[in-house]
């Protein structure tokens, strides 16, 4: 196994496990402990003398990240001003892939003249903010509320003018998975197995796509130019995608768009598998780019607004992780189709997973809009939109 695919295994285990910690401990303390696992680990990964060392170094650098996502996703919903949340977490998610033209650059600006190990170097810069975290980041309000530190989670409210969540029905979960077991209790259970296989999908184009879309495309016969340019796009596109899409996700329900949002990256990826002019090869994958980043970023959307407080985190992150499974399948795919020698089957390869997200997730919002309504202070947090 390589050091990269070790990565993302781990990064799909600690998704998977890192919003029932952050339940149970506190996504503020998780939050501050993944960007410093991150970072320290690129600095093994900068100093590694060995093969073994720097696999090491990428497996932990791994589960710092697959953490750090879900937990964030949970806590910006929390802050997130009434009608809101999914344009607060497609902003977070913007910082996502403002990273990504940057790691571009910084590949392009340090890796030749520097070396490899630069690179690395630069990813343990985020270990200089950790003490900023750790003074100035708010605990979760769900969090508070759970552990019944009520006055302090009213007095965040307060502060950040955003309403204090609803105390769960349900008593604060005795052990750490709890939490999880919570996700199939009473109706719920079809709700999760609904927003996983969704979330695969997603996952699976989002990554399939990104790795081998430039592969692909000069096998159809396009020239082009240099990756990077389509690293660049890619990332641009998402940036667009999650401004467009969490405004009409916050007026018409984050499952709506996301199913929408689907259905379209099913067809544009399929009609990239078509031989156009270059002009409008770029802007169907523009328009592809757009949709099919923000369309997965609607999931967790969905999950964080609809789940209850104390469990948002658990549901996030375990949703995030049965998605990273799609993740490792997805560039797997593409690999064994070019290997084959069937890249020209690579973009209809790839619709499928469109179409069965944008099935999964579209029964997930039927599904709740004639379930029964929750009341109060709850309602307004998973109101089912």
């Amino acid at each position: 196994m390589t050091a990269d695919a070790r990565s993302r295994h781990a990064d799909t285990s600690c998704a998977l496990t890192a919003g029932t910690v952050a339940d149970r401990i506190g996504r503020k303390r998780l939050m501050v402990a993944c960007v410093t696992l991150f970072s320290l680990a690129s600095g093994v990964c900068a100093t590694a003398d060995s093969v073994a060392v720097f696999g090491l170094g990428r497996t932990l650098a791994g589960v710092g990240l697959g953490g750090l996502l879900p937990t964030a996703i949970s806590m910006v919903c929390d802050y997130a001003r009434g009608g809101r949340g999914a344009l607060t977490i497609g902003l977070l998610m913007n910082a996502h892939h403002a990273g990504g033209i940057l790691s571009a650059y910084v590949a392009k600006w340090l890796l030749e003249p520097v070396g490899w190990r630069s690179a690395f170097w630069v990813c343990v810069l985020p270990l200089h903010f950790v003490p900023v975290l750790a003074k100035v980041l708010p605990e979760s309000l769900s969090f508070l509320v759970a552990k019944g530190r009520t006055e302090q989670a009213r007095a965040l409210a307060d502060r950040y003018d955003v309403e204090l969540p609803a105390a769960a029905d349900r008593k604060s979960p005795a052990d750490r998975w709890d939490a999880l077991l919570g996700l199939f209790r009473g109706g719920e259970w079809l709700q999760t197995l609904l927003y996983w296989p969704a979330s695969f999908g997603g996952l699976l184009l989002v990554y399939g796509v990104a790795t081998w879309l430039p592969t692909l495309m000069r096998g159809e016969g396009y020239n082009l130019g240099s990756a990077l340019t389509f690293v660049v796009l890619f990332n641009l596109c998402g940036i667009v995608g999650m401004l467009v899409a969490g405004r009409a996700a916050d007026s018409f329900g984050a499952p709506r768009i996301s199913a929408a949002w689907f259905a379209l990256t099913a067809a544009g990826v399929f009609l990239l598998s078509v031989r156009m002019p270059l002009g409008v090869t770029f802007l169907v994958v523009f328009l592809t780019g757009v949709f099919l980043n923000s369309a997965q970023t609607m999931i967790y959307a969905t999950v964080s607004i609809r789940s209850t407080p104390d469990s948002r985190a658990t549901a996030v992150g375990w949703t995030s992780g049965m998605g990273r499974f799609g993740a490792v399948f997805g560039p797997w795919l593409g690999g064994q189709l070019l290997a084959a020698g069937n890249g020209d089957w690579g973009f209809t390869a790839f619709a499928p997973a469109g179409v069965s997200s944008m099935v999964f997730i579209g029964l997930a919002a039927l599904r709740s809009a004639r379930g029964p309504q929750r009341s109060g202070a709850e309602q307004q947090l998973v109101a089912a939109r």
